[in-house]
This record gives structure tokens, sequence and C-alpha cells, in this order.
């Protein structure tokens, strides 16, 4: 054992005596959970952030939205309000959260986007807000046990599985790896391509430990789209770039550019970065040292959101910047089996139907 480990030990088994007091008291019912009469659908995980909730989501409203009046609902992760909030087109990442106002960005034309820390408060202002709502998708909301959830599904990354992780501070985890036996489907995240069914095998038996008997476990991917000028005005990327990225791990993404672009700087900055005037003049700066390289900027979604903030426009004009979007993949067993399991919960549920 590390030392550091052996230093952050008591900490950690103090943070599972008081998350497992809490889901005791829930439990036995003492704390009560609430449920609701329009279906809910949770995805959520056991650590902390980098297991592609976002991602996900998005996957869940392009093969639901033809079909059902969606609106999603998360807590609002860094944004400056408080309480309940419905998107609209005057929101912004720091009234909304980087997360949601991405996913508005995308999709705010077909679904609803609310925020608020209180998610059974905030469900019946949903309703309030759009009664036509048919189904409420909620971005990380494993860990909010006030909700009763149609279904929940538990996502863990490929790279650091939840079943070898450690609670908070020695690892990442919010709570005991038991507590995956909430869980009504587990997706194994961020999967390298061609992950052989063996492997998959296994990890599935080591999964299979924490979860409850029968719950299906699939495997899902990332795939990277072309990227797309973020002002719309530079069209061809050049061959030399220039990465900006505030997420949990840029490296999957240096992995996908890897033999097709010539790498020249990598700005990484922390999950969640709220970006400052002297973070955008570095990269300027950089860009402006080698400019006979003609170098584009390229960022992700997540980070392109709060680039397009009002206050970076006189020191991003001018600059070749580019995003680069990403999409959760699954083979198509799979991704029957997850549509399935959610049409089910929601036709199971009569709001609505008049069933």
């Amino acid at each position: 054992m590390h030392l550091s480990d052996m230093l952050l030990t008591p900490f950690a088994i103090l943070y599972d005596g008081i998350t497992a007091f809490r889901n005791k008291m829930f439990d036995a019912g003492l704390k009560k959970s609430i449920g609701f009469d329009i279906p809910t659908v949770v995805v959520g995980n056991l650590a902390v952030g980098g297991t592609g909730k976002t991602p996900m989501i998005e996957f869940l409203i392009r093969k639901l939205m033809n079909n059902y009046q969606i609106a999603v609902l998360s807590r609002g992760y860094g944004r400056k309000t408080k309480g309940f909030l419905m998107a609209n087109d005057h929101s912004g990442p720091e009234d909304i959260g980087d997360e949601p106002y991405q996913v508005y960005d995308k999709f705010g034309a077909h679904i609803k986007v609310a925020v608020g820390e209180e998610r059974v408060l905030a469900i019946p202002m949903i309703l309030a807000n759009a009664p036509e709502t048919e189904v409420i998708l909620l971005d990380d909301a494993y860990q909010h046990r006030y909700l009763k959830a149609d279904l929940n599904i538990l996502l863990t990354a490929y790279a650091q599985p939840f079943y070898k992780d450690k609670l908070l501070p020695s690892g990442r985890l919010r709570e005991s790896k038991k507590n995956a036996d909430r869980a009504g489907l587990v997706v194994v995240t961020k999967c390298p391509k061609h992950t052989s069914e063996s492997t998959k095998s296994q990890m599935g038996q080591q999964v299979s430990l924490y979860t409850k008997p029968g719950i299906p476990i699939i495997f899902a991917g990332l795939k990277y789209g072309q990227p797309y000028p973020m002002n719309g005005k530079d069209k061809n990327m050049s061959e030399s770039l220039i990465l900006v990225t505030g997420i949990v791990s840029h490296q999957p993404i240096l992995e996908e550019l890897a033999g097709r672009f010539r790498i020249l700087k990598v700005f990484n900055f922390p999950d969640h970065h709220a970006y400052t005037h002297n973070d955008i003049l570095k990269i300027q700066l950089f860009y402006k040292k080698y400019r006979k390289d003609q170098p584009s900027i390229l960022t992700t979604e997540k980070d392109a959101v709060k680039l397009k903030d009002e206050k970076f426009h006189g020191v991003l004009e001018g600059l070749p910047l580019f995003v680069l979007p990403v999409e959760m993949s699954l083979v198509e067993r799979d991704e029957a089996l997850l549509l399935n399991m959610i049409e089910d919960k929601i036709k199971s549920k009569t709001f609505g139907s008049g069933n």
C-alpha cells in the first residue's frame, strides 16, 4: 500500500460510513423515494465524472425524440444560478451549466431542458411548464435517491471500471461499488474499437458480482464525427492542430487524431473549466507563434459552448476554431436491448397514454 493510500484510507472509511448510512435509510424506508406517473430514466455512475453521461443522454435523445416528447433534467453542475430553471434562447452555460447548455444548443428545438438540484421538486415543475412531456431523462441522478426512477442506467468507463476503483478520497467512487445493485442496466463506456468478446465477457462477469441477477450489461464506444467550424467561417482544417480541452481525459481524442494530424500543442484544462481571458490569450499567443504552420484550433463540444461566450469574441475573432463532435456508439444488439428496455418502461406507464 502506498503512503498516500494509507493516509487517505481513514477518510475513505468515514465517507463509506456516511454514504452507507444514507443508503440504508432509503432501503429501510426511513427516507422516502418518490415515484412519478411519467416515465423517468436516470443516466448516472458511481464514480466522479468521466463515464460519458452526456454522450449517452444525447444518444437517447436522438433515438427517442421522433416518437416521444422528451425533457432532460440535470442539476446543472457549475452554473452560477440556483433552483429550478427551464432552458430558453436567453440561457447560457453560466445559467444552466455547460453540459445542459450543450444539450439545449443541439436539441432545444425538439426537446425541453431543465436544471434543478432537487429532482423530485423539478419534475412537477417541468410538467407544469411542458405538460406534453412523455418521458424525462435525468442526467447524473444515480445518487439522488429521493427519486424512484423507472430505470437506472449505470455507466462505468472501460479504462477504470467501478469494480477496480476505490471510494473517495482514495479513489473516484461516490458510493460503495455494492450500490451497483440499484442499476437496471449497466453500460461499460468508452470501449476501444474492436474490444474482444472475451474481454467483454470477463468485464461482464466482474460487473455482475455487484448487480442483481440477470441485469443486462452492454458495451459502448465513442464515435467522433467530422470537425466543424465554430464560427461558421473556416471550412478546411489544417494538418497542424492546437487542441483545447477541459474534460476528464483528452487521451481518447489524441488517439483519434493520431496519424491524421500533427498536434503542435495541447491546452489541457480541468474538467468543467471556467475559461478566462488569460487562458484565451495563451492560446492566441501560441497560435501566433506558429502562424507559419497555419494551425487550426480544435476543441470539444463541451468546451465550445463556453468559448462562444460574448466576452471572448474580440480575442477569438479571426482564429480558425473547430469543434470535434462525439457520439455514443453501440452495436446493433446492445442498442436494441437498451432502447427496448426504455420503451417497455414508457409503455408500462399510463401517463398521457390512456392505457
